[in-house]
């Protein structure tokens, strides 16, 4: 069989649609004299009636139904591209609303926003922090920003840096005169410093990993906070131990003003992603926003964030 010409079957598509040969031909900037032959010699080149006709209604014929459905999803998929092609070439403007959690604002987030606002000035952010991972699409937001075991599967993610990895530390006068703990129970015996999550209220108990070994340590300790900058700075003021995303102590540790413990059980986990619901309908300032921040190894820095409990 002749394939047909990909017109004939789009004015067919339209009659089909429009149950009229008159709005068929309107909406394809044809007459109606002329639609007719297109679909007669369809028709001849198939081998089969598509469409009925009387002087008052047109309708399609059951092989012609299932013609049109067949191949209408073939066409909104081309549309659809086109669509996509044209908004791309447009100047991306308007604005891009993110919920980030605490960790990831300043160690991704910022750095590529900036690069972002300077080169599309047409193109406006709104930055929530919130450590809880957030339903976008019940808060009106374009997307969200948190480490990669924790999304969900529905969302299109896009990776926007490194793996991460959380550790144990606290400052040498804390540790003077302590048995350094070797193994995570042995936390139990020393003051910590708790973290309550943002979601649920519960206190979070500290994730660690060795092979296949796996443990979750509630610990004990004279405070309880629900930011990572509060618990950082109880540590340094020699209150305890505290779990904190690795790079903002890496300093630290290497100048000796902090001592890292239990490094062993503390494994990198999948970095800060970039989530939004679909792949379909991604404004032009969200894609700028996304293509932005994508992690791309081989010509990037590596900064590391932290796991927000």
């Amino acid at each position: 069989m002749i394939r047909p010409d990909h017109d004939d079957l789009r004015a067919l598509l339209a009659v089909v649609r429009e149950r009229s040969f008159t709005r068929a031909a309107a909406q394809l900037g044809t007459s109606q004299s002329a639609l007719s032959r297109t679909i007669a010699g369809l028709e001849a080149q198939i081998g089969v009636r598509l469409l009925n006709r009387t002087t008052r209604a047109v309708a399609p014929t059951p092989e012609g139904e299932r013609l049109a459905q067949g191949v209408a999803p073939h066409f909104a998929a081309i549309d659809a591209a086109v669509d996509a092609l044209g908004e791309s070439l447009a100047r991306p403007s308007g604005l891009v609303r993110l919920t980030v959690d605490e960790g990831s604002a300043e160690t991704v987030v910022w750095p590529g926003l900036r690069r972002i606002l300077r080169a599309w000035p047409e193109i406006s952010v709104e930055v929530l922090v919130d450590n809880g991972l957030v339903d976008i699409v019940a808060a009106g937001l374009d997307a969200g920003v948190r480490s990669g075991d924790i999304l969900a599967r529905d969302m299109v993610a896009v990776p926007i840096g490194p793996d991460l990895r959380m550790v144990v530390v606290a400052t040498p006068a804390f540790c003077a005169g302590r048995d350094l703990p070797r193994h995570p129970r042995d936390l139990a015996a020393h003051p910590c410093i708790n973290f309550r999550l943002p979601t649920r209220g519960g206190i979070y108990a500290w994730e660690f990993s060795r092979g296949r070994e796996a443990l979750r340590m509630r610990v004990e300790g004279p405070l309880t906070v629900n930011t990572l900058a509060l618990a950082a700075q109880a540590m340094r003021d020699d209150l305890g131990f505290a779990f904190l995303p690795e790079s903002g102590v890496t300093a630290d540790i290497a100048a000796g003003r902090l001592i890292q413990v239990l490094d062993d059980w503390c494994e990198p986990y999948p970095g800060y992603h970039l989530y939004y619901p679909s792949r379909a309908h991604v404004s032009p300032a969200l894609r700028v926003v996304i293509d932005g921040l994508r992690w791309r190894p081989a010509h990037s820095v590596s900064t590391e964030g932290g796991r927000t409990p």
